[in-house]
């Protein structure tokens, strides 16, 4: 039977979502990868085992994790009824909804009847009765906004949500859905987009600024950029990269020379901050304090320990941070 450590608290910190009293680890574990039928199940409980004994309470799914769609909540809904369910209101644990689940026109985008059906059918896979967070996964063009955002006032008023999120919104989509949310007293608090060093898109578009203005959490996915920012590429592509194994995210051509040479350059400095890329990747996005909690995947246990030491150090000098972007972006 599974305990988790004593010491579970003792070093994680754990900011604000924006205004709300809601806490989230500075490291998330996000089960996008390594969680559906393809992966050996003892090795996602030692993945949640060593996240929560080292401070991390946050675990993000999505309706469509996999393959196939739902068996990552299958398979967290077994570890929940096997091993963590002993710790349900220590646990933040969050789904989403937006992207295809089901043929026909009911099972993909943000109408009122995929998102709450969708929001019931996660719940019946992952065996709760209400998630901490419910996430609108992408801006649906083809929904009125007012419809997209009373589907998730209602999960909230059905007691089936504790909070809801957005994930891949702008900064003009996220204030317009603000606004209805507030109207509708349905406690918006973060916001889930990609963010790394090699992608500055939430900068760029109004996102990260808008955030902060309206007082709402950030956490961002893929804060290595699929591994890129890690020491994982820097003697060529291993056997068992995401690469060869799954195509769909991360492409050989990504890994250009001018690339590769970005990635030498940041590791050599993350050195010389006494860390590894991969921990001043993820250092790097919670430096300034908008950001509350960066959402890392793992292949195995090792890496979620490698990663949670990225929130002991997230303090940069000037010269540091023009460094990184003068790499960067040239």
């Amino acid at each position: 039977m599974y305990l988790a450590s004593e010491t579970r608290y003792d070093t994680m910190p754990y900011p604000a979502l924006g205004k709300s009293g809601l806490r989230l680890s500075a490291v998330s574990l996000g089960l996008w990868h390594n969680f559906g039928d393809t992966a050996r199940f003892d090795n996602m409980q030692k993945m949640c085992f060593t996240a929560f004994d080292n401070g991390i309470t946050h675990f993000d799914l999505a309706n469509n994790y996999g393959p196939p769609e739902g068996a990552a909540e299958i398979n967290f809904g077994r570890i929940l009824k096997e091993d963590l369910g002993r710790y349900r209101d220590e646990l933040i644990i969050s789904t989403k909804a937006g992207y295809w689940m089901w043929p026909g026109p009911y099972g993909d985008w943000g109408s009122r009847k995929y998102l709450l059906a969708s929001l019931d059918q996660s719940l019946k896979r992952l065996g709760l009765d209400y998630v901490d967070i419910y996430y609108h996964h992408r801006m649906d063009p083809n929904t009125p906004l007012e419809e997209t955002m009373g589907a998730l006032a209602t999960a909230v008023q059905s007691g089936k949500a504790l909070y809801v999120g957005l994930s891949n919104y702008d900064g003009e989509h996220l204030a317009q859905a603000a606004a209805i949310l507030e109207d509708l007293k349905v406690p918006f608090v973060i916001n889930q987009n990609r963010y790394s060093i090699f992608d500055r898109t939430i900068e760029n578009n109004g996102l990260k600024e808008t955030s902060a203005r309206l007082g709402k959490g950030i956490i961002a996915f893929s804060p290595l950029a699929q591994g890129m920012l890690s020491d994982r590429y820097l003697k060529g592509v291993p056997s068992d990269s995401r690469i060869v194994t799954d195509g769909r995210f991360l492409k050989e051509n990504a890994l250009t020379p001018e690339r590769l040479e970005q990635i030498r350059q940041l590791n050599d400095l993350a050195a010389q901050r006494g860390q590894t890329l991969a921990q001043m990747a993820l250092s790097w996005i919670l430096r300034d304090g908008i950001v509350t909690s960066v959402l890392v995947g793992a292949s195995r246990p090792e890496q979620v320990l490698d990663n949670i030491k990225a929130a002991e150090n997230t303090k940069f000098t000037v010269e540091e941070l023009e460094r990184i972007d003068r790499i960067s972006l040239g």
